[in-house]
């Protein structure tokens, strides 16, 4: 008898569990981004839907001018029927083409600046079914992700960081997440070897966003040290810049 109550009771939170993550895939949409570069996308894409509402008002418009100058005019309900062909473009092209979550396999195609996007993009996808401190780490997450893409401007898709990146960003973290998620929801906060799947997420996110960082820093080096060389030069050239110029002292 105790064990059918908690089978039922396992069912039962299952079900909640499930009842939860499918709203949450409802609201997720809605949610800020976590970067610039799925902000980006998502920002194309908007575009896109919006240049197609122009084209296709304009195209109905102009067919239902085209009309009335062939057969003086379209009557009130070739008036009507224009205004409901506008009224069915709009509601269909603000809603299409959706924002393309990127496939696990897709992540890791293409240049490794443009797969910083996508792991955004792909990230906001997963972050409802993660534990709290685990979405945490995704949403700052994103903002490494930028400052990461930003140096990887020009780099070629050879150099050894790049590859790093790539390893990195396109397989191990997907990966992680994806062995996760395949874990049954009331697993995850059991423990075992003294530690649960939901806190090895954590920690495990919590060590790839300390190497992206890490990463960022060293192929940032380089700007920082040429940086370092002009400011030197400045100093030797016209003195500490705190310093008041004698000619300026004179004149006041």
């Amino acid at each position: 008898m105790n064990d059918l109550t908690r089978d039922s009771e396992r069912l039962i939170e299952q079900g909640r569990i499930l009842r939860d993550d499918n709203r949450a895939g409802g609201r997720h949409r809605r949610a800020p981004s976590i970067g610039d570069g799925s902000a980006r996308l998502k920002q194309k894409n908007l575009w896109l839907r919006v240049r197609n509402i122009v084209l296709a008002v304009f195209a109905i418009w102009l067919g239902a001018g085209i009309a009335g100058a062939m057969f003086s005019g379209i009557g009130f309900w070739g008036v009507m029927a224009v205004v409901v062909a506008t009224a069915i473009a709009i509601a269909l092209f603000s809603n299409f083409p959706k924002v393309k979550t990127p496939n696990r396999a897709d992540i890791n195609k293409g240049n490794v600046q443009q797969m910083v996007g996508r792991t955004e993009l792909w990230l906001e996808a997963q972050r409802p079914a993660l534990p709290p401190p685990a979405a945490t780490i995704v949403n700052d997450m994103g903002v490494q992700l930028d400052a990461l893409g930003l140096q990887l401007e020009g780099v070629d898709q050879n150099h050894p960081k790049a590859r790093e990146v790539r390893s990195l960003i396109g397989e191990q973290l997907p990966e992680m997440i994806d062995s996760y998620r395949k874990i049954p929801p009331h697993l995850r906060t059991e423990k075992r070897a003294g530690i649960t799947p939901d806190e090895q997420l954590t920690e495990g996110l919590g060590k790839i966003s300390g190497e992206i960082d890490s990463i960022t820093r060293q192929l940032a080096e380089g700007s920082l040290d040429d940086l370092a060389i002009k400011h030197r030069y400045l100093d030797y050239k016209f003195g500490a810049g705190t310093e008041t110029s004698p000619q300026l002292e004179d004149k006041s």
